[in-house]
């Protein structure tokens, strides 16, 4: 267990036998198991390996300070030498080999994703920069290890301080034809980059986003769902995701990433106004109103749904 910052931890993750964990590629995470009073909770983590020893996995942790269990659990109470259940390594937030030129933006602790993805690219001679904000030096996780080892990739943005210097989505501008972009950090700065791409013109599939929790929903209301197979009326709460609702019904519908990125969840819609939340499905997709991931979205007064 290391502290990056005052607020990140870094652990490092072995197998019980001391056996090698699985191979993973750049941009994989695990979802880890935490004992909760309310049950497991289940939270996903960018996994990479900076240490020099094989076949281990290395998680950061930021300590939010709105935590409702996760990042304080692992703060506080997981210690060397404890027992955690944790997945195999799943990637929603792979490279692109079709890319000329990969540019990573990181914010934060959105630097995890970028650790493995550019160790990858430096294995396979590929060309990549990384740009990354954080608000000093000091909050900067992985300063010495990224000027290390990336010396000639790394572009930091510091905004507190003498000489700040803030990472703008204008910067996207200085990029030749054939980059692509991927972006991790807080859901306003994945927003505001993701816009400025689209706005600037890069095609949508050379835009990349990570997020390990879903968008925020400026409205969140309360919804029916009439399962057309069984002729099942069903109520949504404000506060539940369809997925929940469905799963506590008996309703065996297979998830995994829970924040709309993995597609895992995507149900038909037979009938009914769709709000999307997801960053998985086509604007086509979306506006065909005949898909949705149920993690995330949500209906508009009844849905009836092909199940």
């Amino acid at each position: 267990m290391i502290e990056e910052t005052s607020t990140i931890k870094r652990f490092t993750l072995q197998a019980i036998d001391y056996s090698m964990l699985p191979p993973f590629s750049g941009g994989s995470h695990i979802t880890t198991f935490l004992p909760h009073h309310s049950g497991n909770l289940e939270r996903h983590y960018s996994i990479f390996n900076i240490t020099s020893e094989m076949g281990l996995f290395e998680i950061a942790v930021r300590l939010a300070e709105d935590s409702t269990g996760g990042s304080r659990y692992w703060h506080q109470n997981v210690h060397v030498g404890d027992i955690l259940s944790v997945s195999y390594p799943k990637n929603y937030f792979p490279l692109s080999f079709q890319a000329k030129h990969h540019v990573f933006y990181a914010a934060g602790i959105g630097i995890t994703p970028f650790l493995s993805m550019m160790s990858e690219l430096v294995d396979k001679k590929r060309s990549f920069e990384l740009h990354y904000a954080a608000k000093s030096k000091e909050q900067c996780a992985f300063y010495d290890y990224l000027r290390k080892e990336f010396p000639d990739q790394c572009h930091f943005y510091f905004s507190n301080g003498e000489g700040t210097n803030r990472l703008l989505p204008t910067q996207l501008l200085n990029h030749r034809i054939g980059t692509h972009v991927y972006f991790c950090g807080p859901e306003n700065m994945i927003q505001d980059f993701k816009i400025a791409a689209q706005t600037f013109g890069y095609p949508s599939f050379n835009i990349h986003l990570e997020r390990f929790a879903p968008p925020p929903k400026k409205e969140q209301h309360a919804f029916q769902v009439n399962l057309k197979r069984s002729d099942t009326q069903l109520e949504v709460p404000a506060n539940s995701s369809l997925l929940d609702v469905l799963l506590q019904n008996g309703i065996k519908i297979p998830y995994s990433c829970r924040v709309g990125g993995c597609g895992t969840c995507e149900i038909k819609v037979e009938e009914g106004q769709i709000v999307h939340f997801d960053s998985f499905l086509s604007e086509e997709q979306q506006c065909s109103k005949q898909a949705m991931l149920c993690c995330v979205s949500r209906g508009k007064g009844r849905l009836v749904l092909d199940l």
